[in-house]
């Protein structure tokens, strides 16, 4: 259940060889890592990836194909820092297939917003998207004499939207955190983080009206250590991060381990939890190290076309994290046939 493969549509000059070598090697480093194939009943494979700039930063066919190749590894993505202009999210969802879909938000504008989108992007054989979506937007304050105070918003606003995938029904919130230096106590960082998780508990919880009381926050929450008054906030209001999370390779590209990716969940069906999860290291198998000398050291040149001074370091630091991301997806894989457990329900 990949995408479908079509060299013939490639220019004289993609570099075919490459391409089809670093898609194998990706297939065997996602398997050796514990990435599970995709099926049409049995699990929902769920991820969060950050894709630096997509759609505003000068990307390659090459790039393209990778990104293609690893999101089609996912039944439904959460993808932020999209950006304004769609075309390189359109041209990656071209070569995924035509039941591949994608849900997005409009720009946040202003400095705060960075020209940002987030999306859900989909394979629609397996996932049904049920209409819901909208932007969190924080309610006013009531005061003790009755009237309201505009609530402080988001720098981003969070974007919620519901889905199926056989028996199961959830709502997604997915977020793309202020960003601090501050590492651990920043207060926009954790404010964000309080309203978010107080919000979605509420809407699991008490709204009558909610599309499904199964809840996951999901994405980019720039979160630096765990022990992070931030971090504590999902946990405070009731939500679970899986077991093992921390112990996983860290899901940024940076040379410190950073904490920034996270899916958390608030789950009422008590069936449901995820069986596996992990972090795909893109660079082990896309613009690898190894692949420096021979493939990339001849030509690589900056964005102004001008030679580094260091050709290596600009390539591991700049180069490949532009072409793919700065961050790696973060996956789970959860159960969602539980026909067996309804058939026994039933039996007297």
């Amino acid at each position: 259940m990949t995408f479908r493969y079509d060299f013939s549509a490639v220019g004289p000059d993609f570099p075919t060889s490459r391409v089809a070598k670093s898609i194998l090697r990706f297939k065997e480093y996602a398997a050796v890592k514990g990435l599970p194939r995709k099926t049409l009943e049995h699990s929902l494979l769920m991820a969060s990836w950050n894709i630096k700039h997509l759609g505003g930063v000068g990307r390659t066919q090459e790039a393209l194909w990778y990104i293609a190749e690893i999101l089609s590894s996912f039944d439904i993505i959460a993808v932020q820092e999209v950006k304004r202009k769609l075309d390189d999210l359109e041209a990656v969802l071209s070569l995924m297939g035509p039941w591949w879909r994608y849900v997005v938000t409009d720009v946040t504008e202003g400095t705060d917003g960075n020209d940002e989108r987030l999306a859900y992007v989909y394979d629609s054989r397996k996932v049904e998207f049920s209409g819901l979506a909208g932007e969190l937007v924080v309610p006013p304050i009531e005061n003790a004499d009755g009237t309201e105070t505009p609530a402080i918003q988001f720098d981003r606003s969070p974007f919620l939207a519901g889905f199926s995938a056989g028996w199961f029904k959830f709502q997604l919130a997915t977020v793309h955190l202020a960003w601090a230096t501050a590492e651990f106590e920043d207060p926009d960082r954790v404010r964000e983080a309080d309203t978010l998780a107080a919000f979605m508990k509420r809407r699991a919880e008490t709204d009558i009206g909610t599309w499904a009381r199964n809840v996951f926050l999901i994405g980019d929450f720039n979160f630096f250590n765990p022990t992070s008054q931030a971090f504590r906030a999902m946990i405070d209001h009731g939500f679970t991060i899986p077991v093992g999370r921390q112990e996983l390779e860290q899901s940024n590209a940076g040379a410190k381990a950073r904490f920034y990716d996270q899916i958390a969940y608030y789950l009422k069906d008590a069936d449901i939890a995820p069986s596996r999860m992990g972090v795909l290291n893109l660079f082990e198998a896309f613009y690898t190290d190894a692949q420096f000398e021979a493939d990339f050291e001849p030509w690589i040149t900056k964005a102004d076309g001008s030679i580094p001074s260091d050709k290596r370091k600009y390539y591991r630091t700049y180069y490949r994290r532009d072409q793919l991301s700065d961050h790696f997806p973060l996956w789970i894989e959860l159960p969602i046939d539980f026909g067996n457990a309804y058939l026994k329900r039933h039996i007297e």
